[in-house]
């Protein structure tokens, strides 16, 4: 019965969607890893952060990864090879076969449109999920988890990059930079998937009160202009072939370029709350605030497709 206080953990873990490699790392935060079939991982990036972390900090106590399914983008041969890479006993063909074997789920996919039938079974059968980011991109799909955690569903969302250990001691003390003026964030990739992280490192600097959004950029090249409450106004750049610089903070008293580089940290600390969470019920954060950003995304998107016409977060009705 959730939460769990100190009952042993048996975690399944979903994949995959193009690009995302979190059921490999993730699962190895559990679990350890084995080194050469993670190296044959297709991601580079995961090994090489991997091997740079002691023995000792690999594991989450009295929780594993026990079960893997890989549906939609690749399926049970992928799921096999994350399982040999990270000593995950059991592979299933169906997600559902998880049901009964497992008390949560990760749904480590980066795809909003696909999270809510994802989801479905799990939030059908009472089991606590955590969703990768980004929850959702639709307005739709938003009032379909609203109204799941309404009814009593136990699932969380958010972005890693929330917990970026550069960052996280300014989202309770910027004194030094006054009153936050402007923030420029940036990031790689689409705004789609990878949006949300821009999104969600800068939000607990400012926290809930979001006005609007304009994203004049397109498809390949974002370029989203946020209003917040305080009058600070948010930049986010963003690009396929874009290399990031982090965070760049302007207040009335000073400024601050904060950037992060350690992606073992973000992820791990992310799963050490969802297990906090698992045992004693204690969100990481309001839901309140994934709802928020979500709305972030969801305008971010309209605005792109009308023309960068600037949208009201209160245009978009959840019933919250």
């Amino acid at each position: 019965m959730f939460p769990f206080g100190n009952k042993e953990l048996k975690i399944g873990i979903l994949g995959m969607t193009e690009g995302n490699g979190h059921p490999y790392s993730w699962s190895a935060m559990f679990n350890g890893y084995e080194k050469e079939p993670m190296e044959d991982c297709g991601f580079p990036v995961i090994p090489r952060y991997l091997e740079k972390q002691p023995p000792e900090t690999f594991g989450i106590e009295g929780a594993h990864i026990t079960c893997i399914c890989c549906t939609g983008y690749e399926g049970r041969e992928r799921a096999e090879h994350i399982a040999k890479a990270s000593r995950i006993p059991v592979v299933c063909d169906r997600p559902e076969e998880m049901i009964g074997m497992v008390d949560a789920v990760i749904v480590a996919t980066d795809v909003g449109d696909e999270h809510v039938e994802r989801c479905r079974p799990f939030v059908e059968a009472g089991i606590p999920m955590f969703v990768d980011k980004p929850l959702v991109n639709k307005e739709e799909d938003l009032r379909t988890f609203v109204q799941w955690r309404k009814q009593g569903a136990k699932l969380i969302s958010s972005s890693s990059l929330r917990y970026c250990k550069e960052i996280e001691p300014y989202y309770k003390n910027h004194y030094e930079l006054g009153q936050i003026r402007y923030i420029c964030t940036t990031m790689a990739k689409k705004y789609e998937t990878y949006g949300i992280h821009a999104l969600e490192r800068m939000y607990p600097l400012l926290g809930e009160g979001f006005v609007s959004v304009r994203n004049t950029g397109t498809y390949e090249q974002t370029l989203v202009q946020i209003k917040h409450k305080s009058g600070c106004d948010v930049t986010v750049v963003q690009g396929f072939d874009l290399v990031p610089c982090g965070m760049l903070v302007l207040g009335s008293c000073g400024s601050k370029h904060l950037s992060s580089g350690d992606s073992y940290y973000s992820f791990k600390k992310q799963l050490d709350l969802f297990v906090h969470w698992l045992r004693t019920g204690e969100e990481p954060f309001p839901f309140s605030e994934t709802v928020e950003l979500m709305k972030l995304v969801i305008a971010g998107i309209r605005s792109r497709e009308e023309g960068g016409r600037e949208v009201f977060l209160s245009e978009i009705e959840v019933d919250e």
